[in-house]
């Protein structure tokens, strides 16, 4: 009976079980069908870790099964409300569970994140205009951030959530900036304080609600989704205490299509981001609302799915150097994460927003 559901749910998704498509599903155990009609996604993406079944291309997959919406038709609606009553009761992204994601992501290794992310170990949203290069999107991308903030010689500028210091370091060498960068990652700032050495670049190791001081501009890439829909008013009100009255915000996130407390897909909140949330337009809107005035608003969505596409290319050619580090569950692990969120993407079920903001002058 479990068999025949699931067999229905993906053929109504253009999939099959033993197809010749490179988006059909060969299934390598039996247990597989009972496993994914117990857990949903949480037990496709686990039993994928565990080959339980393999695809050419996960995902073209994903794309089918989000379009289709089938994925809220396994799992149980009692086990998915579980599994989301403490994002729902609890904030699970106080101060003190900060260093959380760090810990379980972010401090996986250098070497790792290395391996696939361009020079400037850009890990978010590149932008292709014009090339097909990663290294070159990514240039794009910093580019584009500086003249969204107009960033003059001598700004100071803060960027919270700075990585591995690759921004920093593109707006002190290429705009002259006086860089504050804010982390919790002490294996990115480990390896950023040395990437910037001699530049004007301040690297701070504390949670984004302990930021004090004023800035010209103040940039945050890739660090939203951190923060959690309980705490979303408290970032901006942090952002705009350290902003100038006449300075320029740059918010870049992933973003959700509908407002939720629920926080993200089951498997990747267990394996890849834990207590991460992708907010909406809304909660974007209503946590910037009385504080900024919004001048811009872009979405780049299909520029993330090409930029996780050229991560996993690079992941694959570099897995004979990583594979004395990792086994082949993380290897299987690492690869549905980029396929599984490139077509998310795809399918445009999640979204990749920069948003320009000035202070409400009414304020």
């Amino acid at each position: 009976m479990r068999s025949s559901a699931i067999r229905e749910l993906l053929e109504r998704a253009g999939i099959e079980i033993g197809g010749p498509r490179p988006w059909d599903i060969r299934v390598r155990d039996d247990r597989w069908y009972a496993r994914v009609f117990r857990d949903g996604s949480l037990g496709l993406g686990e039993s994928y870790m565990d080959g339980w079944w393999d695809c050419d291309r996960v995902d073209e997959m994903v794309v089918r099964l989000l379009r289709a919406g089938v994925e809220d038709e396994t799992g149980g609606r009692s086990r998915r409300f579980l599994r989301m009553l403490p994002a729902v009761l609890l904030n699970l992204q106080t101060q003190a569970r900060a260093r959380m994601i760090a810990e379980r992501h972010y401090d996986l290794g250098n070497d790792l994140f290395a391996s696939f992310l361009d020079p400037y170990n850009q890990y978010s949203c590149a932008h292709f205009q014009g090339t097909d290069d990663l290294e070159e999107a990514q240039r794009n991308k910093m580019a584009r951030i500086a003249e969204k903030l107009a960033v003059a010689h001598g700004d100071r500028v803060l960027d919270v959530g700075c990585g591995w210091g690759g921004l920093a370091r593109y707006l002190a060498e290429g705009h002259g900036c006086e860089v504050t960068a804010v982390n919790v990652s002490r294996e990115q700032l480990r390896y950023a304080r040395e990437f910037c050495a001699g530049l004007p670049v301040t690297f701070l190791d504390c949670d984004y609600r302990s930021i004090e001081g004023r800035f010209d501009k103040v940039v945050s890439v890739g660090m939203f989704e951190h923060v959690g829909s309980k705490n979303y008013r408290t970032f901006m009100k942090v952002v705009r205490r350290c902003l100038k009255d006449t300075g320029i915000f740059l918010l870049q996130t992933i973003g959700g299509n509908a407002s939720g407390l629920g926080g993200l897909d089951p498997w990747m909140a267990r394996y890849i981001f834990p207590n991460g949330m992708l907010p909406s337009m809304a909660q974007i809107a209503r946590a910037a609302e009385g504080l900024f005035v919004v001048e811009d608003w872009c979405n780049l969505g299909p520029h993330y799915d090409r930029t996780l596409m050229a991560w996993h290319a690079n992941f694959q050619r570099a897995w004979d150097r990583l594979r004395e580090r990792h086994d082949a569950r993380f290897k299987r692990m690492w690869e549905y994460y980029l396929l599984s969120c490139a077509g998310a993407f795809r399918a445009r079920r999640i979204q990749l927003w920069q948003v320009r903001m000035i202070p409400d002058p009414a304020r």
